[in-house]
């Protein structure tokens, strides 16, 4: 029903829809992290190799790594983009581990922000051109040390989500959001 009703969505949009035919292939869009310059795709119970293989043949332009995931459903329930450049990430062992297969992978130093909570660092960045750097983050009564952590973020524009209720169904900000850098034509 997920795929359906997104699908929908997208083609209302008018965007390129590529469908995996593959039945051995799973791929989920939380082990799926673009840097801007990059993919990171966490190899998880939801996302195999095969659906990693064809995200690179999609996306030809851009590396496409793997990272195993252990202890935590999806890649980005310990890390996700909070910059241009800048990954948060989570201060359990297995975050930690994840960051370091990620950066012997990439050919590009990126800045990193540690937080106490892997799930906090599970946050939305977004370039708005009349805002600048915006940044969706865990609200402090959810993770107050993480917070504090965010609040460093002097050229961003901070703004908490509570998520206590969508969390207890594995529901991360970056789950519940789609992202469509929008065009004069949409």
């Amino acid at each position: 029903k997920q795929v359906e009703a997104m699908k929908t969505v997208l083609e209302s949009l008018n965007l390129n829809i590529v469908e995996m035919v593959d039945e051995n292939a799973t791929l989920d869009g939380g082990d799926v992290l673009f840097t801007g310059r990059e993919f990171f795709v966490g190899l998880s119970r939801r996302t195999n190799q095969r659906g990693a293989e064809i995200l690179a043949d999609t996306f030809k332009d851009y590396a496409v790594s793997t990272v195993p995931v252990h202890d935590s459903l999806h890649l980005k329930s310990f890390c996700s983009m909070a910059g241009p450049n800048l990954i948060a990430i989570g201060s359990s062992e297995a975050a930690q581990k994840a960051l370091k297969t990620m950066q012997q992978m990439s050919d590009h130093r990126y800045d990193k922000l540690t937080v106490p909570d892997d799930a906090a660092a599970n946050c939305i960045y977004l370039n708005i051109p009349s805002k600048g750097h915006v940044l969706l983050h865990r609200a402090p009564e959810e993770y107050p040390e993480s917070a504090k952590v965010f609040e460093k973020l002097k050229d961003h524009m901070l703004i908490p989500i509570a998520n206590t209720e969508l969390e207890k169904v594995d529901g991360s900000l970056t789950c519940c959001s789609v992202l469509i850098n929008k065009t004069a034509e949409l």
